[in-house]
This record gives structure tokens, sequence and C-alpha cells, in this order.
């Protein structure tokens, strides 16, 4: 989230045992905006594919290239699962052609435990979901568990910073990284590496007023600042002196 100051109500659960290698994490927020008003929340998304549940419908939302928003209105809320790569095939065959836009899923049965479990509390949202994804899931293959790992080292190990380090990290070949990108996460590992850098500068900048751009920018591996900028404001639109100055 680029705002988090201006967000509704957002609660983030973990994936219970069951299913933590189909899902990163669940986020439900719940929002009650007064009649004639809106609430606009900006996001950089993960670059990955989200199963979400509203009231009336669920819908897969596939990998996003550009920050993106939603206009909230009235009351309402949704349930989503942070998909991890094992999960997609399960629910598309090509996670690249959603890119930036989502799909419809047909699972009357998920919506409906979903939202008769709402008035329990949000643990009970995320039971009756996990329990639904296990009955219609079967286990991983060892392709799909290596596409895990390829997301969890991109995300977590600031040290990769290219493809030939991934990939050397999981001792296989950038073609078989790039194939693995492909099938279970729909964008190029490349993408990914530079998602999780923009991330990560956004969080430091909200976080840290005093840092300069030019020592986020070395931290984060970039060549100089513009580099950074450039990045930076083709993929969310705005450059990196605006965005510190509005969340601080």
């Amino acid at each position: 989230m680029l705002y988090p100051a201006r967000l509704p109500t957002f609660d983030r659960l973990g994936a219970p045992a069951v299913v933590d290698h189909l899902v990163r994490w669940f986020w439900i927020p719940r929002w009650d905006i007064q009649p004639g008003r809106t609430s606009r929340q900006h996001l950089i998304a993960y670059p990955a594919c989200n199963l979400v549940v509203e009231a009336d419908a669920a819908a897969l939302f596939g990998p996003a290239t550009r920050a993106s928003h939603r206009d909230l209105a009235g009351t309402g809320w949704a349930v989503g699962a942070l998909l991890r790569p094992a999960a997609v095939p399960h629910f598309t065959a090509d996670p690249g052609a959603l890119r930036d836009t989502s799909v419809a899923v047909d699972a009357p049965e998920l919506v409906s435990r979903v939202r008769a479990s709402m008035p329990g509390g949000l643990q009970d949202a995320v039971d009756a979901f996990t329990a639904w994804l296990a009955a219609v899931t079967g286990p991983p293959s060892a392709e799909a568990l290596l596409a895990n790992a390829m997301t969890d080292l991109i995300d977590a190990d600031p040290e990769v910073r290219t493809v030939e380090d991934a990939a050397a990290r999981l001792s296989v070949s950038v073609r078989t990284l790039q194939r693995l990108a492909a099938r279970y996460v729909g964008l190029p590992p490349l993408a990914m590496i530079r998602r999780r850098r923009l991330q990560e500068a956004a969080a430091r900048l909200r976080a840290d007023p005093a840092v300069t751009l030019a020592e986020v920018a070395a931290d984060l591996g970039y060549s100089d600042h513009a580099h950074l900028a450039n990045e930076f404001r083709a993929v969310l639109g705005l450059t990196l002196s605006r965005y510190r100055r509005e969340v601080l």
C-alpha cells in the first residue's frame, strides 16, 4: 500500500499450514465510507496472482505491471489470498494473459462459505477459504515447489539483483527460471526483482524521513539515483520526491 495512513480497516493473516504452499497470506480490507464519498486506495501489487472473494463474487487478479488503485464506496469487505506460484495453475494456464486485469472465478461454494463466516470473525473467514482451497487443489509438483522457491528467494534476498543471481542461487539455468516465471507467475523474473526493489524503496521513504534518495538507491543496488527515479516514475507515475512529500 502506497499510502497506509489512508487505509480503511485492513488485516493480514498468515496462511494455515495446510495451504502454506499455495498462499503467502490472506488480506482482508473492510470499509464503511460516508454516503457520497469515496476512498481511493493506491498500491504496488506483488508480482503474483490474487484470488479475491467479495460478498457476491470471486475473481482472480493477475500480476500487475504498474501501480493501480481502487475507489471504495459504501460498506463492504473483501477476503483475498495472495497466491504462491504453486497455486496458479489450478486457476489459469496462462497467468501472463491476466497482467493488469482480472477474470471471474466460478466458485459459488467459496463465496457462500466466506460470506457466511465473516460475521464470526476474520479467522473464521480465512478458515473457510482455506478449507475450500485444500479441497479443490492437489499436492504440488516438484516444479511448482521450485517456482515457490524462486519467488521466496527473490522476495527475501536483497542480494539477488539480476536473473543470473537468482538462477545461480537455485542451481538452475536462466532459461529454466524464465520458464518457471512464465508458467507460475506471469511476469519475467527480472520484473519480479525490480518490483521488490520498488516496494523496498517506497517502504524506506515512508519509514525514514532522514534517509536521502541517493542512499536508498545505493542500498537497493541501483547504479545511481537517476536509475531508481526513472523506474519509480515509470511504474508509479510520480516522482520519488513527490511521493516522499505525500507520505510524510
